[in-house]
C-alpha cells in the first residue's frame, strides 16, 4: 500500500512538474524576438497553443520522463535532467498537436478531446493549416535553445525529422487508400493496414518517447534496434484498440465522435471483416460501407 501510494505521488509530482515546463516554454516562445509579433499575433499563438497542445492525456510526453527515470537505473535524475526530459516530452506533444490539427482537417472531423476541432472554430478555419506549421517550427526553436551544443543534438533532430517523415508518409497511405471516390475493396488488406498504422501512429506514439529518453541518457539508438521493433508492435496494438473504440466507444468518454466508417477508413474492424466474410457478405459490406 505504501509503495503504491508513493508511486501515485511520484506520478502526480511528475505531471505537475511537466505542466510547469509547458508554461515556461510557452512564455519563451511568446517572447521570441526573432519575429516582431504584434499583440493580435501573440494572443493568437497563446490561445492556439493552449487549445491544441494541452487537453490530452500527455501520455507520450510523460513517457519520456518516466523512461528516462528507468534508464537512470535507480538513481534520481537531477533537477536539470528532469527539466530536459520534460522539454523533450513537450516536443512530442507539440508534434502530436501539429499532426492532429492537419489530420482533423483532412478527415473533416468534428470534435477532438471533447471540444470542436481547432479548424472548426469560426475565427480559425483554414488558418489552422498554418498553425500546424507554426507548431512544427516551434519544436526546432525550443530544441535549439536547450540542446544546441549537447553531444546528442544532431541525433535528436534526426530522430524527430525521421519520425515526422514516417508519420506523414503513413498519413499519405491512409488518405490515398481510403479517399472518397476510390472505393476498391482490394486496397483494404491486413498488410496495408499494418503499414499505415506502423508509420502513422506507432513511431511517434511509442518509439519516439523512448528514443528521446535513450538519447538524453547518453545511449545510441543504433544499439537498441530490437527495442524499436518491440515499441512499434506495441503501437500497432494501441491503434487496433483505438479503431475498436472509434466504433464502439462512448463519444462522451472518448472526447471525439468516431468517423472511421463514414470516412471509409482502412480500420482494423473492416480489414478483419473482409478476411472472414464470404462473397455474398463482401457484397453487403461494399454496399453498406463504401456507398
Amino acid at each position: 500500500m505504501a509503495a503504491a501510494a508513493q508511486g501515485e505521488a511520484s506520478t502526480g509530482t511528475t505531471a505537475a512538474t511537466f505542466r510547469r515546463v509547458y508554461e515556461t516554454l510557452k512564455a519563451e516562445l511568446l517572447r521570441d524576438d526573432s519575429f516582431d509579433f504584434n499583440d493580435d499575433a501573440l494572443r493568437w499563438i497563446d490561445a492556439m497553443l493552449d487549445y491544441n497542445v494541452l487537453g490530452g492525456k500527455l501520455n507520450r510526453g510523460l513517457a519520456v520522463v518516466e523512461s528516462y527515470k528507468l534508464l537512470k537505473a535507480g538513481s534520481e535524475p537531477s533537477e536539470e535532467e528532469e527539466f530536459l526530459a520534460c522539454i523533450l516530452g513537450w516536443g512530442i506533444e507539440w508534434l502530436q498537436a501539429y499532426f492532429l490539427i492537419l489530420d482533423d482537417i483532412m478527415d473533416n472531423s468534428q470534435t477532438r478531446r471533447g471540444k470542436p476541432c481547432w479548424y472548426r472554430l469560426p475565427k480559425v478555419g483554414l488558418i489552422a493549416i498554418n498553425d500546424g506549421l507554426v507548431l512544427r517550427s516551434q519544436i526546432s526553436r525550443i530544441f535549439k535553445r536547450y540542446f544546441h551544443g549537447k553531444p546528442y543534438y544532431v541525433d535528436l533532430l534526426d530522430l524527430f525529422n525521421e519520425v515526422d517523415f514516417k508519420t506523414t508518409s503513413g498519413e499519405l497511405l491512409d488518405q490515398i487508400t481510403t479517399s472518397e471516390g476510390q472505393k476498391d475493396l482490394s486496397k483494404y488488406t491486413v498488410d496495408v493496414y499494418r503499414r499505415i498504422v506502423e508509420y502513422k501512429t506507432a513511431y511517434y506514439s511509442f518509439y519516439l518517447p523512448v528514443g528521446c529518453a535513450l538519447l538524453l541518457s547518453g545511449g545510441s539508438l543504433d544499439d537498441y534496434v530490437q527495442v524499436k521493433h518491440i515499441l512499434v508492435e506495441m503501437g500497432i496494438y494501441f491503434q487496433i484498440q483505438d479503431d475498436y473504440l472509434d466504433c464502439f466507444g462512448d463519444p462522451e468518454v472518448m472526447g471525439k465522435i468516431g468517423t472511421d466508417i463514414e470516412d471509409f477508413k482502412c480500420s482494423w474492424l473492416f480489414v478483419q471483416a473482409l478476411v472472414r466474410v464470404d462473397e455474398r457478405q463482401k457484397d453487403i459490406l461494399f454496399v453498406r460501407h463504401m456507398n
